[in-house]
């Protein structure tokens, strides 16, 4: 007979393991089920995110930041340093140290918890003859075994879009977890896609020394950002040497003894490049290979992904699905709050999630993040609106910290002042962006944030200034 649970979590990535946590803080007998691997070959908690997203780039990117520094930053302080070097194991090996923290800190979270963890690919089977849900758990070794619940909440994640002209082998050609890993800094990297993980692991490589050109599809840059944050930004990436091409579309990749030979398409008609190593980062799927039994009810879209109404229910009784596997943005926060909300649910408790607030961040430099609509859909929507925008060259202390690129632009509505949307480009706007969902998650206006003293001399001036500046009040700049 198999164990039986109130819940298991198929997935522990930042959906899984946080529905996982959540469902067990409510005094449900809850199980996560996973078959990551890590380094070690042992089982490693936290998903793409944890183990070859998230966490391990933003490491990385950390670390090049503090190279990039010394030769672009130091001497503004009047500091120099002779001759610096990397030295790539510790480069690495200090990101994979922080991996295992966090993975292992999990596994300490679920026992906190009492989530019982499983190692193995999960399967929904469906029900069973006592009225659950069973689920089948295949381990590394081929061994199986079933357990069931009355809930079960997929959330599988995603994987790589591989491309059939650009096949994956590891070494020459890789997606996201092998630009995380590369032993030698590379003197040419190809990077297919300039969305958030080409322009991050771009990046870091490119502050290291390697030459770096971004092909990318689509004739606009991030597209998904607004426009006039869009343009500063890219402004600045070539600046750093970042070489990105648009409405670019590669035909051919393939690996010799002398690199990777591309052969792309743009406006100019074919063109051809030589890199040593590519980084093809075109976009995920979501990923649901083996995930659900014939039998087993779950509908899939178009797209791959698993369907769900608006309270992430497949329709099929006591079967929900969150993260990547699902409609939305695949972003690990996104995720997360759909997990708290599903096991809340599950728990007969209120759970809650507003799309609409959503925060996007790219962690290059300058940081680029935005909440809410941008001036185009406003637009399109017919939406009357104002706009405020204020510059981090005007803020004291992005100046004394010599990043005083970007600014801050607010759009709130031109009949009620409520905030509709916020988007940024320059330093700590990761952390910046937080004040404007909340100011929009409480249907706040611009004038709110107006009129709250921001401390000075700090970042977040910029945004009461720009909040200032929709009504023609900043006091800091020409209105």
């Amino acid at each position: 007979m198999s164990e039986k649970f109130d819940v298991i979590v198929i997935g522990a990535g930042p959906a899984g393991y946080v529905a996982a946590i959540r469902a067990a803080q409510l005094g449900l007998k809850t199980a996560c089920v996973d078959a990551f691997t890590g380094k070690d070959g042992k089982q490693a908690l936290g998903g793409t995110c944890l183990n070859v997203g998230c966490i391990p780039s933003k490491a990385l990117l950390d670390s090049s930041r503090q190279f990039w520094n010394i030769a672009h930053n130091f001497p503004v302080h009047g500091i120099s340093v002779d001759n610096p070097k990397v030295d790539m194991a510790t480069f690495i090996g200090r990101k994979d140290k922080i991996v295992k923290q966090f993975t292992g800190g999990i596994g300490q979270l679920f026992k906190a918890n009492k989530v019982t963890a499983f190692y193995g690919k999960g399967k929904l089977l469906g029900r069973g003859k006592d009225g659950g849900n069973e689920v089948e758990i295949t381990g590394s070794d081929g061994a199986r075994q079933t357990i069931s619940a009355a809930n079960v909440i997929l959330a599988s994640g995603s994987v790589p879009i591989e491309l059939p002209f650009a096949k994956f082998d590891g070494k020459a050609i890789v997606d996201n977890a092998g630009a995380l890993d590369f032993t030698e800094v590379p003197k040419r990297l190809g990077v297919i896609g300039a969305g958030v993980i080409g322009l991050e692991l771009g990046s870091v490589w490119k502050r290291l020394g390697a030459e770096v050109t971004i092909i990318e599809a689509l004739p606009e840059f991030l597209a998904a950002a607004d426009a006039d944050i869009a343009k500063i930004a890219a402004k600045e990436f070539a600046k750093q040497g970042l070489s990105i091409k648009l409405n670019a579309k590669l035909n051919k990749a393939e690996a010799k003894k002398d690199g990777v030979h591309l052969t792309y398409t743009d406006k100019d008609g074919e063109q051809s490049l030589v890199v040593d190593k590519l980084l093809v980062a075109v976009g995920r799927r979501a990923y649901t290979d083996g995930l659900l039994a014939e039998n087993a009810g779950v509908k899939l879209d178009e797209r791959g992904r698993i369907v769900v109404d608006e309270h992430n229910h497949t329709g099929v009784d006591g079967v929900w699905a969150i993260g990547d596997a699902v409609r939305g943005p695949m972003l690990a926060h996104k995720g997360s709050e759909e997990g708290v909300a599903v096991a809340e649910w599950i728990a007969g408790k209120a759970g809650h999630i507003n799309y609409d607030t959503i925060p996007w961040v790219i962690y290059t430099e300058p940081e680029i993040a935005w909440a809410g609509k941008t001036e185009r859909e406003l637009k399109d929507a017919g939406i009357p609106y104002k706009v405020g925008t204020f510059p981090f060259a005007a803020i004291g202390r992005a100046v004394a910290m010599n990043e005083a690129v970007g600014q801050v632009k607010m759009l709130a509505h031109a009949e009620t002042d409520r905030l509709l949307g916020v988007h940024m480009v320059g330093p700590g706007v990761s952390e910046l962006i937080a004040e404007a969902v909340v100011t929009m998650e409480f249907k706040g206006s611009a004038e709110d944030l107006a009129r709250i003293v921001h401390a000075h001399p700090t970042l977040s001036e910029a945004v009461h200034e720009a909040a200032l500046s929709v009504d023609k009040r900043a006091i800091h700049k020409g209105n």
